[in-house]
């Protein structure tokens, strides 16, 4: 299986600008052959656009400055488009999995920047890594690289921060473990496993959300273009870029911990496109980032050879008793413990979802090994 490997680099101020100069003609490449396939009746095919935007654009007069970059990251950049529109025209007719994916858009200048090199465009030497028309750049190895990379993608952030992504080859491997758990995500505590444990959640954007809007008025007052207004929006960014890194980390680490913990995995389906527009708890649910625990559970599960489970979101795991498996009827949100009309039991709402949760997985550990996805009538 793929996996990257992400890491930071350190380029110098001429490797930064020589960098510059690499994203703009990227997305000045990128940006034109959009706009011709936005116009035509007909898609271009790469070969085309490559002949188009790339070939015979250096040799005119506005376009010249194409050939002080490396031609590989250009010809990467329309080949991604091409991908990019594979992948509308797939989700369109039903043929990709997931959430409806938006046609290809423009690309900014001041957002997010990246160039992909392919083999022959850059080689890993004494600790550094060489880019074609770039030179040597710094990186710090946090690890090290399970196999060669086939491919190297150069990104700066909107907080002016360089990182370099391998893809490379990575062995799944396979840790016995005969443990199962099951999951539910919450609010209050961001997870609560059928062990009993509950993890609270950092919330990274509730705690910097008063530096964050002092930060952002600063920015609405600057003049457009100006160098303060530049300044203002990277203090935004680097306050954005600090949040996302603290719930990244967190969710990482509470992934890992799990997957090695355990044999098979139980989530339930959460509807979070749906939960978000409540106005009253779609600012907590964005900061808690159930949507990327779920792909890094999935991701990792492949990765050490787990069983992950998805169980139905119609499953009524909060109304079911865990004990003597009897519906009690809908409860509301305030309702953190209740007792079982039929059986007596006193039940933790989050613990009784979770144990329910890792029930109705279908594993021949459960009461009944009940489970699966259902649908309602």
């Amino acid at each position: 299986m793929k996996q990257r490997y992400k890491y930071r680099i350190y380029p110098t101020p001429p490797q930064v600008h020589n960098l510059a100069k690499l994203f703009g003609c990227c997305r000045v490449v990128w940006n034109d052959s959009l706009a011709l396939c936005n116009s035509s009746k007909k898609l271009p095919s790469n070969g085309d656009l490559q002949k188009t935007f790339i070939t015979q654009a250096k040799k005119s007069e506005e376009r010249e400055w194409l050939a002080e970059v490396s031609n590989i990251p250009l010809q990467q950049s329309i080949a991604d488009l091409g991908v990019a529109w594979k992948n509308y025209f797939d989700s369109f007719k039903g043929k990709r999995k997931g959430r409806r994916v938006s046609r290809p858009k423009f690309k900014k200048r001041n957002s997010r920047q990246s160039a992909r090199f392919r083999t022959g465009g850059f080689s890993i030497k004494h600790g550094k890594i060489y880019l074609t028309k770039i030179g040597k750049i710094k990186v710090v190895w946090s690890r090290e690289l399970p196999s060669p990379p086939s491919s190297v993608t150069v990104i700066k952030d909107a907080a002016n921060r360089y990182f370099i992504s391998f893809v490379v080859e990575v062995v799944p491997t396979i840790l016995p473990n005969g443990q199962s758990v099951g999951i539910d995500l919450g609010i209050t505590d961001f997870a609560t496993l059928s062990t009993g444990e509950k993890v609270k959640a950092p919330k990274p954007l509730k705690k910097h959300l008063r530096k964050l809007h002092k930060a952002q008025r600063k920015l609405a007052r600057k003049k457009k273009g100006s160098k303060r207004r530049e300044l203002a929006r990277r203090k935004v960014a680097k306050i954005h870029a600090r949040i996302s890194d603290i719930r990244n980390d967190f969710l990482h680490k509470l992934s890992t911990r799990i997957i090695r913990e355990n044999q098979a995995i139980i989530l339930e389906d959460l509807n979070v496109s749906g939960m978000i527009k409540n106005r009253k708890l779609s600012r907590a649910i964005s900061d808690l980032g159930w949507r990327s625990f779920r792909t890094m559970l999935e991701a990792k599960s492949e990765m050490y050879g787990r069983d992950f489970r998805v169980i139905s979101r119609w499953e009524p795991t909060s109304q079911r008793c865990s004990c003597c498996g009897q519906i009690g009827g809908k409860k509301e949100l305030s309702v953190r413990e209740w007792t079982c009309l039929f059986c007596g039991a006193v039940h933790d709402r989050d613990e009784n979802a979770a144990i329910n949760i890792k029930v109705a997985g279908g594993l021949p550990e459960t009461i009944n090994g009940r489970g699966g996805w259902s649908k309602t009538a």
